[in-house]
Parts: structure tokens; C-alpha cells; sequence
């Protein structure tokens, strides 16, 4: 019953919602209602002569209401704009062509122009909030508040309170708060605020879940491993909100063109108007004042000035809505040119998890070899320790005197018996030889020796992505021409992974400033533009010297994160590809926009000036052309990458 009621409580708020959001839109576009209705019935008037008594004073205050409900606010606008210093601007320019028309007796002509403005501005501001409320969907992904056990009972509290190690409930159809690990068997979960991924991920116990992630079956329990404002939905937040602040070299150059190609026009036009007088026999002014106003309305900026950050916004949107976050509109514009990509290997091309992949044994079982090896690597901390301890077996055996060996291994007493396990350094320390062997592996290997005698080895390795070599191949394809792997890693292993994922350069053993030297000299190279992907620590300075710095935002260090441009937040290789995609069409969208914009009002200005174009072209040339660039911008929202 509390059920139902909650429902219907939902469903009347939904409704209200819709009321007020349909209220609000016929609010916003009433006045160019009452503008265009005034236009159509005065136009009717005007050319089927329905009422005798319509000219002079009665035709002046007829299209002057008409005029004003969208005339008013530009108008206002246009000396908000002046008191603060900025003369020359497009309401300037749209109050001037209009209020000349009036004096000319051109009363439709100075409405409509006016409407169409108005009309184009409501357009683009629809069009602005759409991309942005594409990107603000992704804010609405943050949890409001959790159950967190404290107590011996589960109390809500709010996401930015709760601690690390605490227990979380969280109930079908609820948000994960923070990130954590899954404590309970399996769970369905809904990562697509995360990811981009809108297939349902299903994960296991000990498993990573990610803050906004929504739960989808069953009652869940999670182990808080992050405060909230350390969280992957926090850092999403943070960068999405802060990403279009960061202006791209072309909005920028177009921001501040409009402000000296503004009173370069107004004075054009002043000229248009007044020059004539000296060359010309037949001098008319008003002929020539009509062109000039007619040379107003064509070059008007709006159609660049609000085309392009929506190009901008698109591009964002677009690759948030793909798990990809970009910290700025500049990077887009950046990764479009990428041509070089230098990439790292554990973490970023390999998984970053250790696996065994072989065991070996001579002269004992299999099994009871590993009860040796994992009753003394049960009390190391190591991450290869660690990938040992998966091995499914009941541990039985127990050690005893247990002594770490600094870069080489552990040594014990296990079941009466003295026990190695490490590195061939370790066996070679107490005189017995596994080199034979194990002298072909190129892989990580653990080695036993019981009582002396050298019993067997465990090959671990980390697994290599399942998208890397299509990452690669994909690269290649859309035209990077260069694919380097840098490692600090072994030099034989990471030309073994480089080999599987069909990289064709790599080097290993580098410390991070030899990576840093590598990179360094790709970028001396004039024609390359270097991207480097990395997750770790060792990764950020790299990151930070590239043209473009991509993290691996799911698994990465969070000084890489902080470094990095772009964040991949499913470590997905594959994302790459897409980012580069999106930045090149968003790049496209925007340079289609301004040739669009320069080459339909470079045409139309040359008509205007010659007298052979209307009030209506120019109409067309500024509002036209700026619905048309705003349509092509929003396509990168509607895209399929």
C-alpha cells in the first residue's frame, strides 16, 4: 500500500513537472507569438486592401506593437551593453537595421526582421540547454543520500559523510554513493553514468562498484573503499561542470573577431550609406540607408558566436555520454590532431591484474606443492602473493619461522620442512640451480624449493586486454600513424605484450624520466601530435608534458587522473579510438559552421551592397544561417560513435 501511494506521489509530481515545464516554454515564446500573429494580420491588411482606414498613424502604432514585444528586450539589451562599455554589439546592430527600417516606412520589414532575430536567439538558447541538460543528465546520477551500517543498524545519511571501510545497503533502484567493493555475491548494476555502457554489468564478490552505478536486482551490500568527494561520480561532477570553461583556440578567436568585426561593420555601413554621395550621380539616401541597414542585418556575428561553443558543447556531451571526460573544449580540438599515440602497459594496455598462467611441478603433486607455496605466501602482501592466493585450494598446511628476503622471496618452515619460494636469486643464495628450467620464460615465475631440492614454478603474468589489438588496428585506421609502448617493466615482457597486441615499437625498463625522455623526443618531431596514455603514478609527468594526457580513469592513480586531459572512466583502449573520433567530428561540425557562416553572408553582403538583395535575404543570411549551423551542431549529440 505505502508502495502504491509512493507511486502515485511520484506520478503527480511527474505531472506537475510537465505542467510547469510546457507553462515555462509557452511563456518564453509568447511574445514572438503575439509579434507573429500582429505581423500576419498587418501584412493581410497591407496587400488585400481589407480596410481602407489602415495606413498612416493607425499602420505606424499597429506594427509598432508588433514590433515590441521582441523588439523591446534586444533594445534593452543593446543599452545594458552600452552602459558597460560594449557599443558594438549584435543587439546594436539588429536595433539599428530595425528602428531604420521604421524611419524608411519599411514597418513590416523592421518586425520581421526583428521576429526572425528573436525566433533564432529562442532557438539557440533551446539548443544551448539541450546539449547542456546532455551533460547535466549526467549530474543527475549523484546519489542523495545512502544507508550506511553504523550502530548495528542501517541509518541514512548523506553520501559526503560516510567513511571509508563503512558498509553501505543499497536497495533495487537505488545509486551507489561512493565507490567500493561488492560484499555480497553477485549484483546487477546499471553503470551507464559511469561508463556509457547501457548494458547491465554484472559483477561478483570483491568486485569494484563505482558511485552512480544503479542497482538493479536484489538487495546489495558494498565496502566504502573512497570518501565521496574522491569517488568516480564526484570527479565526474567536477570535470563535466568545469570542462566548458576551458575555451578552444577557435572559440576563442571567434569571441574575440566578433568584438573588432562589430564596429568594423557599423562603420562599413555608415560609409555603405554616405560614401555614395561623392561617386554616384543619382545619390538617393534613403536607396542607400535601406542597403546599409540591409548590410546590418546580414552581418550579424550571432550565427558564429553561439554556433560554435554549441559545437563545443555537443562534443563534450557526446563523450561523456561515452564514459570519456574531457577537461576543457581545447582538448577536443587537440585530440582531433592526434597522430602519435605513446601508450604504457600494465594498466593501460594489460589489465593490471596478475594471473597465473602455467604451474609446473616435478617431483611432488601439483596440489601439494601449492599448499607449501601458499601457506608461506599467505603472509606476504605482494601483489604476485596475491594472484598465487587465488588458486582454488582448502589451505592446510601451516608455516612457521617465515622471513621476507628483500627482492627475492620468502623462506619458512612448513609441516617440518624448510621451504623457498621467490626468484632464481633465492635458490641460487642456498647452492641449487633452476636456470634450465626456467631460462626460456620471459613471464614472471615463482619457484619452490623443499628441503633443498627445486620442486617446481608458477608462470604469472598480466593478461592483456580484450579491445587492445582491435584498439590498435582501429587506430591505425583513422590515421594514427604511430603506436609506441613505454614500460618499466622487463624489456622482454613488454615486447611480448607489445607482439600480441600488434604494437610495432616498445621499450621496457624505463624508469618514469626515461619515459619522459621518450615522449620528449616524439613531440621534437614538428608534424607529431603526441597523446600518451598511462594509469600510474610513474605516468603522470608524461601525461602532463604530452599534447594530449589520457588517464585510465577506473583503475588509475588519482595523481594520473588529476594530470591527464582526458579520462577514459571504463579503461577501456577502445575509447580511445572513440575519443579521437569525437573530437575530429566535433572539430568538422565547427569549421563547417563558420564557412557556412562567412560564405553565406560574404555572398549575400555583396548582393545587399549592390542593391540586389531584400530585407529578407538578409534575414535568411543572419538568422537562417544560424539555425542551420545550430541544427549541424546538434547532430554530434545525436551521433552513434
Amino acid at each position: 500500500m505505502k508502495e502504491k501511494i509512493k507511486l502515485e506521489n511520484i506520478n503527480n509530481q511527474n505531472h506537475q513537472y510537465n505542467h510547469n515545464l510546457n507553462t515555462s516554454k509557452l511563456k518564453i515564446y509568447k511574445p514572438a507569438i503575439i509579434s507573429f500573429i500582429m505581423l500576419i494580420f498587418g501584412l493581410a491588411l497591407d496587400y488585400f486592401k481589407i480596410a481602407s482606414f489602415f495606413n498612416g498613424t493607425i499602420r505606424l502604432v499597429w506594427y509598432t506593437i508588433a514590433y515590441l514585444p521582441v523588439g523591446l528586450p534586444v533594445l534593452k539589451q543593446g543599452w545594458k551593453s552600452i552602459k558597460k562599455g560594449s557599443y558594438f554589439t549584435e543587439f546594436l546592430l539588429m536595433s539599428i537595421a530595425t528602428i531604420g527600417a521604421f524611419i524608411l516606412g519599411e514597418y513590416p520589414e523592421g518586425v520581421s526582421v526583428m521576429l526572425f532575430y528573436a525566433v533564432g536567439e529562442l532557438f539557440q538558447g533551446s539548443a544551448v540547454k539541450r546539449a547542456k541538460s546532455n551533460i547535466q543528465a549526467l549530474l543527475d546520477v549523484r546519489p542523495n543520500e545512502a544507508l550506511v551500517f553504523r550502530k548495528n543498524s542501517y541509518v541514512t545519511v548523506a553520501p559526503e559523510d560516510i567513511k571509508v571501510g563503512e558498509k553501505i545497503q543499497v536497495r533495487v533502484g537505488e545509486k551507489v554513493a561512493v565507490d567500493g567493493v561488492l560484499l555480497s555475491a553477485r549484483a546487477s548494476l546499471n553503470t551507464a553514468a559511469i561508463t556509457g555502457e547501457s548494458k547491465p554489468n554484472t559483477i561478483g564478490k570483491n568486485e569494484t562498484v563505482y558511485a552512480g552505478s544503479i542497482n538493479l536486482q536484489d538487495v546489495i551490500e558494498v565496502k566504502a573503499t573512497k570518501k565521496f568527494k574522491e569517488s568516480s561520480i564526484a570527479r565526474i561532477l567536477d570535470l563535466v561542470q568545469n570542462a566548458t570553461a576551458l575555451k578552444s583556440k577557435t572559440e576563442l578567436f571567434i569571441r574575440k573577431f566578433a568584438k573588432i568585426y562589430t564596429p568594423i561593420v557599423v562603420f562599413l555601413a555608415i560609409g555603405l550609406t554616405l560614401l555614395p554621395f561623392f561617386f554616384v550621380n543619382d545619390y538617393v539616401f534613403r536607396d542607400w540607408l535601406y542597403r546599409a541597414l540591409i548590410f546590418l542585418v546580414i552581418s550579424c556575428p550571432c550565427a558564429l558566436v553561439i554556433s560554435i561553443p554549441l559545437g563545443y558543447f555537443g562534443g563534450l556531451g557526446a563523450a561523456s555520454k561515452n564514459g570519456i571526460l574531457f577537461k576543457g573544449a581545447s582538448f577536443l580540438d587537440t585530440i582531433a590532431k592526434v597522430n602519435t599515440l605513446a601508450m604504457d602497459k600494465t594498466g593501460t594496455i594489460t589489465k593490471g591484474v596478475f594471473k597465473i598462467q602455467e604451474l609446473v611441478s616435478f617431483s611432488i603433486d601439483e596440489k601439494e606443492m601449492m599448499q607449501y607455496m601458499l601457506a608461506l605466501e599467505s603472509k606476504s602482501t605482494h601483489p604476485i602473493a596475491q594472484a598465487l592466493l587465488d588458486y582454488p585450494l582448502d589451505k592446510t598446511y601451516i608455516a612457521t619461522d617465515i622471513q621476507e628476503v628483500a627482492g627475492k622471496g620468502i623462506r619458512g618452515v612448513v609441516n617440518g620442512k624448510k621451504v623457498l619460494v621467490g626468484n632464481t636469486a633465492l635458490l641460487l643464495d642456498y647452492k641449487i640451480d633452476a636456470l634450465t628450467e626456467i631460462e626460456d620464460i620471459v613471464e614472471s615465475s615463482v619457484l619452490v624449493a623443499i628441503d633443498g631440492q627445486f620442486v617446481g614454478y608458477v608462470i604469472i603474468a598480466d593478461e592483456i586486454k580484450e579491445d587492445a589489438k582491435e584498439t590498435v588496428s582501429e587506430a591505425y585506421k583513422i590515421g594514427v600513424k604511430d603506436f609506441y609502448m613505454f614500460s618499466g617493466d622487463r624489456d622482454c615482457i613488454t615486447k611480448k605484450v607489445a607482439k600480441e597486441a600488434n604494437v610495432l615499437r616498445a621499450k621496457g625498463g624505463l624508469l618514469p624520466e626515461d619515459k619522459l625522455k621518450e615522449v620528449e623526443e616524439l613531440m621534437k618531431d614538428p608534424k607529431a601530435v603526441v597523446a600518451f596514455v598511462g594509469d600510474g603514478i610513474n605516468d603522470a609527468p608524461v601525461l602532463a608534458v604530452s599534447d594530449v594526457g589520457i588517464a585510465m580513469g577506473g583503475l588509475g592513480s588519482d595523481l594520473a587522473i588529476e594530470t591527464a586531459d582526458v579520462i577514459i572512466q571504463t579503461d577501456q583502449l577502445s575509447k580511445i579510438v572513440k575519443a579521437i573520433k569525437i573530437g575530429r567530428s566535433t572539430r568538422k561540425v565547427v569549421w563547417q559552421n563558420i564557412v557556412l557562416a562567412f560564405g553565406v553572408k560574404l555572398i549575400v553582403l555583396l548582393l545587399g551592397a549592390l542593391g540586389l538583395a531584400t530585407m529578407w535575404g538578409a534575414v535568411f543570411a543572419d538568422v537562417g544561417v544560424a539555425l542551420l549551423a545550430i541544427l549541424n551542431a546538434v547532430r554530434l549529440q545525436r551521433m552513434k560513435w
